[in-house]
């Protein structure tokens, strides 16, 4: 497929998505594809395959997906965004966290990224901290909890515990039974604002001086707003620097991952960049048809706002990617979670889905009933290492089976015939098997990708995640809808700081004259009591 996608139209406000004659052929194109097929659709990417067979596929549907990339002038876009400029409309700023993995980064980003390792290289040869809470929540928690669990699930000589929740039970048990003379904490946040954060910060400080210990000796910050961190009590030696154009649901590449590095190394962190900066390569370089971020974004495209699936299922077939879980959830849907496009007119299709989903096999004995026999159903990205880094070859093999049998028995179904079948080779009677034979039957067609990583590396994690990240641009550049605002979540936060000091004994302001609704009312004044 050719690779000199340009705008169509001059304006930069994009075209309405169901305005375009591209858009009406590639859903017809989707619709008259088979939903179930017997072709191979494989793609190779840095650090991993993919799988695309179980995903409507066809020649004629591929040329409508360039067709409509053409239409929103995705290789102007994709460059724009991988070279730092302001793709970011509604706030003016780029997204660039490719950046901060790439070996050839500004000298800011590379000198900021030595000093943190040299820090970290310190403190390990000091045998320092012996006990880390990491305090962050969202985009500065998920990630690094993603890889000190893919890497660090056997152990490592660090204790490390995660504080998000504002719920004070949280950093009750973040902090119990530690040492605070061996404790280092690490305060997590962009702004320096996040209400969440510093509050739980505040008790850990509370903590360190009941122990008599000096707080500035055990806190550290990252943050893009050093000079906050400074005024709270840390030193310019502990504040480690982002940048404002670094999303926080893109951060994990940053300083925000300094937990990691003193839980399970810089050099797992390196790794997780190089796979990363190797996807982001591959996302620049392959054409279309083997590109493999763009594919499963065209199958997304499709599942949601042709097919109508209104959910995303997350299946890692392997225990230490159970964290993958929500970080892939912050990732779509706090990307996707719009309904109108640049312009501010409504995209006039589903968009962003919901994504949900827990490790194989647990899954299987969870909701694993309702993805096969439900009504509705949802598509899958299945998730497997091929190679264990255990020595329980048996065990290896049936995670293994189980998630291709999962998948097969997903795309393939069952039909009313083969069900009655199955049940008079079981040596029922006929009137038996007609009366179980429909409770067997499995619709089948079930949209799913099987991502395959030769093993659970540093690399293939961070290819990994950087694979889901430009399938999340593309898909908002379809959809003409901004991936890396959140206006949504600034809302909730203005409402909650108001509704935090009606709360307080002895507020004065009544919550009626500050506009709340009827029942938010009374919830206050009963809560207050």
């Amino acid at each position: 497929m050719s690779q000199d996608l340009m705008p169509t139209a001059g304006d930069d406000l994009i075209a309405p998505l169901t305005d375009l004659p591209e858009w009406k052929r590639f859903v017809v194109a989707a619709q008259t594809c088979a939903s179930r097929t017997d072709g191979l659709d494989l793609i190779e990417a840095p650090g991993l395959m993919l799988d695309a067979s179980g995903q409507r596929h066809s020649p004629a549907l591929l040329a409508a997906g360039e067709a409509l990339l053409q239409a929103r002038g995705f290789t102007e876009q994709r460059r724009r965004l991988l070279a730092g400029e302001a793709v970011n409309v509604t706030e003016n700023r780029a997204a660039w966290h490719t950046v901060l993995r790439s070996p050839t980064a500004p000298a800011e980003v590379l000198a900021e990224r030595e000093r943190m390792d040299a820090w970290v290289r310190r403190a390990d040869a000091e045998r320092r901290w012996r006990h880390i809470v990491h305090v962050g929540i969202g985009g500065s928690d998920w990630g690094v909890r993603l890889a000190v669990s893919a890497f660090g699930y056997a152990g490592t000589w660090r204790d490390v515990r995660f504080v998000a929740n504002i719920d004070g039970h949280a950093i009750e048990g973040g902090l119990a039974g530690l040492d605070p003379r061996d404790t280092l904490v690490v305060l997590v946040s962009k702004s320096f604002t996040t209400s969440e954060t510093l509050e739980n910060g505040a008790r850990a400080r509370e903590w360190l001086v009941a122990a008599g210990l000096d707080p500035a000796d055990h806190l550290v910050a990252v943050t893009a707003q050093p000079e906050r961190a400074r005024a709270w009590g840390i030193p310019d030696t502990q504040i480690f620097k982002i940048w404002d154009w670094v999303g926080g649901r893109f951060s994990i590449w940053s300083a925000v991952s300094l937990t990691t590095a003193l839980s399970v190394g810089s050099d797992v962190l390196a790794g997780l960049r190089m796979g990363a900066a190797a996807m982001d390569t591959h996302f620049a370089q392959a054409p279309l048809a083997a590109n493999a971020p763009v594919r499963m974004a065209l199958a997304g495209i499709v599942n949601r706002s042709v097919l109508g699936q209104g959910s995303l299922n997350i299946a890692p077939y392997d225990s230490r990617l159970a964290n993958l879980v929500p970080y892939v959830q912050q990732l779509d849907m706090e990307s996707l979670g719009k309904s109108v496009d640049q312009a501010g007119r409504p995209v006039g299709v589903p968009t962003g889905p919901a994504v949900w989903g827990m490790p194989g096999t647990d899954a299987q004995h969870t909701f694993f009933q309702w993805m096969h026999q439900g009504s509705d159903g949802a598509p899958v990205d299945f998730i497997l290492c091929c190679q264990a880094d255990h020595h329980w070859a048996a065990h290896h093999r049936q995670l293994l089976a189980n998630c291709l049998a999962q998948r097969e028995a997903l795309m393939r179904g069952k039909t009313l015939a083969q069900a009655r079948a199955e049940c008079l080779s079981e040596g029922m009677t006929p009137e038996q098997a007609d009366w179980l034979a429909p409770h067997r039957v499995h619709p089948g067609g079930r949209p799913n990708h099987l991502i395959a990583l030769p093993r659970l590396s540093p690399y293939s994690l961070g290819a990994l995640l950087a694979l889901y990240e430009h399938r999340v641009f593309t898909q908002g550049l379809i959809w003409g809808i901004d991936p890396f605002d959140q206006w949504g979540v600034e809302y909730g936060k203005i409402l909650a700081r108001g509704i935090a000091s009606a709360l307080t004994p002895g507020a004065e302001v009544r919550p009626e004259s500050a506009g709340h609704d009827v029942s938010t009312c009374h919830w206050i004044e009963q809560l207050r009591r």
